[in-house]
């Protein structure tokens, strides 16, 4: 099953859980020792494995390529239109994110939240109920209170990543601002840590499988058998609410920047983009399309070498569109199935986390799980609602990997065409060079 690419083993896994959830259910027993409970051990063990990266994947990622911005051009002009840009676009796909799910509400079933589909009791919807509410109390002024917190270690522990978030970007930013002897020492440990994390997380997704076999499992064993239909409709509705999302960034909100801003036509940078959108789909990491992204970038779109080997590398780190989209759609559907009424405070605590903890996602499939964790510690909501989402996950990460990507490129032809590059490819130059053809 290990050569299997790790899709196909967690969906065999899907299926598998769904086959012995409804075999076994909630009473079932081996040698005295229950079936769920057999469920809930895997699946608390995997949920474990991600929580224990979260802090130095966050911390290590967003320090490095904060640093990496101010030591090449000390946030200069072309690191402040990259930096600008990217949080821009970022913060525009979480707003279509937001807008449309709280329009098709994919966590409310006939006018009632999903709550019994995923096996949530009332008394465990009130105690969530109460941790949001007090979570999104008060002004939104709280929440920027919440992002300098006066113990940063305190904070790492108590899952506070919100100040976390906010210590490691002021960290990056001025440790690339001491001496050089000093801050290539740092840059050179924080670098080590965040490939030694990734190398973990790699690891750890390898065991994803089983951790979402015990999850899934769990959740299938507590429903009832006439409502698994209701799950499938549910879940469904939730990634038709992410794809037309994702569509309305891809379609409207990038190729309006385009046109309006770099005066490019969108449909010509399609084109030119198209092996690499393609790469990134079939493979849901960014970071290992990064390559055939600069090709295209370069070679196709006419973006120079001196701007896309800054842009990319960067955006490959930070700039996370469709991951960003995706984490803000998750987290207002696992509260909208809760049946949670947010306030505005507490949206807008979902859209500043789910910007900051975009740019700290490792390129690789699946890690922006971890982030949606971050998401829902923040706000209240319990971490292991996050098994809802692995039914859909696969699909839902190949097509965010390529907004990622498509993002990037778009950043760097902006980029390129404010600091006055002409050769940046135009309706112009694409009707001579096929003349010239």
């Amino acid at each position: 099953m290990f050569r299997l690419k790790l899709h196909w083993q967690i969906l065999i896994a899907l299926v598998l859980a769904v086959v012995f959830g409804l075999a076994t259910g909630r009473d079932a027993q081996i040698l005295g020792v229950s079936f769920y409970s057999v469920y809930d051990f895997i699946g608390t063990l995997f949920l474990n494995a991600l929580k224990m990266i979260i802090v130095p994947l966050i911390v290590s990622s967003i320090i490095t390529g904060i640093a990496s911005v101010g030591g090449t051009h000390g946030l200069g002009r072309l690191g402040g239109k990259t930096v600008l840009f990217y949080v821009t676009s970022s913060l525009l796909a979480i707003l279509v994110g937001l807008v449309l799910v709280n329009l098709i509400s994919p966590g409310i079933v006939d006018g009632q939240p999903a709550k019994e589909l995923i096996g949530l009791s009332d008394e465990a919807a009130a105690q969530a109920q109460e941790k949001v509410g007090s979570a999104g109390a008060g002004s939104v002024a709280e929440v920027f209170i919440r992002m300098i917190p006066p113990n940063i270690v305190q904070a790492a522990a108590n899952g506070q990543m919100l100040g976390l978030i906010f210590f490691s970007i002021l960290f990056g930013f001025f440790m690339a601002r001491i001496n050089e002897a000093y801050a290539e020492a740092q840059y050179n440990f924080w670098q080590g840590l965040f490939e030694v994390i990734m190398q973990i997380t790699e690891f750890v997704m390898k065991f994803a499988p089983i951790g979402v076999f015990g999850l899934v499992a769990k959740v299938i064993a507590d429903v009832d058998h006439d409502q698994l239909a209701g799950v499938a409709a549910t879940l469904g509705t939730f990634a038709a609410t992410v794809l037309l999302a994702l569509a309305v960034h891809f379609l409207v909100v990038l190729p309006l920047l385009l046109r309006f801003i770099a005066r490019v036509n969108p449909l010509r940078h399609y084109r030119a983009m198209a092996p690499a959108l393609l790469t990134a789909f079939s493979t849901a990491s960014s970071s290992a399309t990064l390559p055939l992204t600069m090709e295209c970038l370069e070679k196709n779109a006419k973006v120079s070498n001196r701007t896309s080997s800054f842009v990319l590398p960067l955006g490959a780190t930070v700039n996370m569109d469709g991951t960003a989209l995706y984490e803000c759609v998750a987290a207002m559907f696992i509260a909208q199935a809760y049946g949670l009424e947010l306030s505005f405070t507490t949206q807008f605590t979902i859209v500043v986390v789910a910007l900051l903890t975009s740019i700290g996602v490792a390129g690789i499939p699946s890690a922006s799980l971890v982030a949606i964790s971050i998401i829902l510690t923040t706000i209240g909501l319990p971490v292991e609602a996050v098994a809802l989402l692995f039914a859909t996950d696969r699909i839902l990460d190949m097509c965010r990997t390529a907004i990622n990507v498509f993002s990037d490129s778009c950043g760097a032809v902006i980029v390129a065409r404010s600091e006055g590059e002409t050769n940046v490819l135009t309706d112009n130059d694409i009707k001579s060079s096929g003349k010239q053809a």
